[in-house]
Formats: C-alpha cells, sequence, structure tokens
C-alpha cells in the first residue's frame, strides 16, 4: 500500500520536458573514452562516440521528469536501477543534439518502487540518434501502482548457461577510474568522489559510476563481436545488481542468446563470485 502521507504525482507521466542542447565535440568524446579504459582507437581519436557516452547529452534532463513524480523527500532514496539504450546511429563530433524526457510510470512493492524515465535524443532536424530507458528504484518506498508503463525487458534466459560463452572478457577497474569518469561523464555525485561521504551512507567507501562498468562491457561486447565498430550495435541493456569498487577486476561472459536471434547476445557481469551486472543484452545489426 502506498504510503499515507508521501504519495507519487500522476499527474507529472508522460509529459515531455523541453529539449535541452548538448555540443559534441571530439574533445569530449575522448576523454570519455579515456575515462572508461576504451581501447577502440576510433572512441579514443574521437572520431565517434562509444555507445555509453549516450548518457552524457541526456544527463541535465533526467532529474525534472523524476522531480515531477517523486516527491522531494524521497529523491535521495533513488537509486539507478536499470539501462536500456537503443541505438538508430552512432553520435559523431561537431553536432548538437537535442535530448527529452518524460516518466512513464512506476511500480511499487514492499522494498521500493521501480520508476521509468524514457529519454529520446535527436540531431537539430529532428532525426532519430538515439532511444533510452532509466529505471531507477526508490528505497524503502511502496508508491502502490502499477502505474503507466514500465521499460521494456532483457532478463536474461537462465538457459544460456549451459551453453559455451562466446567470449569471456577480464578487465580491471583502476583506482583512480571515478576521479576520472565523473568529470568526462558530468556527473558530480559524491558516493563516486568522497570516501568521507560514501561511507556516511552506507557504502564500503567509494564506489564505480554504474555507467562506467557499462561503458567497460560495452567495449567489451565490441571489440569481441563487433571488430569494435559501433555503428554495428542496435541495443544495450542491463541491471545494476551490486556496487563496483575501484581496483576490482571485472569478468563479463557473453552468450549467444537462444530466444532473439543470431545477432543478439546475453551476458552478465561478475565481481569474483558477485553478480554486478545482470540481465545483460545485446543487439547487433548483421
Amino acid at each position: 500500500m502506498a504510503d499515507d502521507v508521501l504519495a507519487f504525482d500522476p499527474a507529472g507521466l508522460d509529459t515531455w520536458t523541453e529539449p535541452s542542447a548538448f555540443e559534441v565535440t571530439a574533445e569530449r568524446i575522448a576523454e570519455y573514452a579515456a575515462a572508461t579504459n576504451d581501447p577502440i582507437e576510433a572512441h579514443r581519436a574521437g572520431r565517434v562516440a562509444s555507445p555509453v557516452f549516450a548518457i552524457v547529452p541526456v544527463f541535465r534532463s533526467l532529474a525534472e521528469p523524476v522531480l515531477a513524480v517523486v516527491p522531494p523527500p524521497l529523491i535521495g532514496k533513488v537509486v539507478h536501477g536499470e539501462q536500456d539504450f537503443v541505438f538508430h546511429r552512432p553520435i559523431r563530433p561537431g553536432e548538437t543534439l537535442m535530448s527529452s524526457a518524460r516518466m512513464t510510470g512506476w511500480s511499487g512493492r514492499d522494498n521500493g518502487t521501480a520508476v521509468c524515465v524514457r529519454l529520446r535524443t535527436t540531431t537539430e532536424a529532428g532525426d532519430p540518434v538515439n532511444d533510452q530507458y532509466v529505471t531507477s528504484f526508490v528505497r524503502g518506498f511502496n508508491a502502490g501502482g502499477p502505474v503507466g508503463t514500465l521499460a521494456p525487458g532483457h532478463r536474461l534466459d537462465e538457459s544460456v548457461r549451459a551453453d559455451e560463452p562466446v567470449a569471456v572478457v577480464r578487465q580491471h577497474v583502476d583506482d583512480d577510474q571515478t576521479f576520472r569518469y565523473g568529470p568526462a561523464a558530468g556527473d558530480p555525485m559524491p558516493i563516486h568522489l568522497d570516501e568521507e561521504f560514501a561511507r556516511r551512507v552506507g557504502l564500503p567507501g567509494i564506489i564505480a559510476h554504474g555507467m562506467c562498468t557499462m561503458a567497460f562491457t560495452s567495449w567489451a561486447l565490441l571489440t569481441e563481436l563487433a571488430d569494435g565498430d559501433v555503428s554495428r550495435l542496435r541495443r544495450l541493456a542491463v541491471r545494476f545488481a551490486r556496487p563496483v569498487l575501484p581496483g576490482q577486476d571485472l569478468t563479463t561472459t557473453i552468450w549467444r542468446s537462444r530466444a532473439r536471434g543470431t545477432e543478439t547476445f546475453a551476458f552478465e557481469t561478475t565481481v569474483g563470485d558477485t553478480v554486478v551486472l545482470k540481465d545483460g543484452l545485446a543487439e547487433l545489426a548483421g
């Protein structure tokens, strides 16, 4: 049952924010690639953006639709739960992108409420570049519902674990990763930069940005499955299961999807035996 005092506001649903402009530069693309240890030369040179760079132009648009629905006293309980990108084409330097966002719905449970924000990014002329579904979780608050719609599903088919993986990729998160990623992404959240603050809110210390971990998996997928060609990636989705700490090692296991077609892959990322990214889905053009 929803809380008797605090309540989500359904009037804030399905209203697009005013478009926000973002000028893409080769320098910003290259900075993001370096901050995510991306080895793909076209990304590092700033000729084309890595896939998860798509979060950078929309970052300023994320908060407004959430604030239109979620009561301000609950904003501190909001954590990023899932990310789902649908790519129409890569982002390139020299263009101005326009981004808008709207909250599409929520669904409450006893341990918290999932809320979904849809974002769209276009050129100035209105041509589609990418769509995103950002699912956040309001911890410890049941807003009732479901109300509206949530993001499309991308749950991992557990039967793929019986198959031989297409690839297993091992990566290292550097000790200074968060201090490089924060400025490159425009994400100044103190849980990624301030050890004392992170411990004060119950974390073991500074944690890596979830989108940085997702960016690691994106270049793992591209190098193993697409010869580093970002233009082949059509969809990339994950659920954030556990935080990653600087200095830890990631292992991403990739399987060919049984149900979705030969150019669709399921993946999961672990630190040791702990799953940190789950329900991973990547769809590639042939």
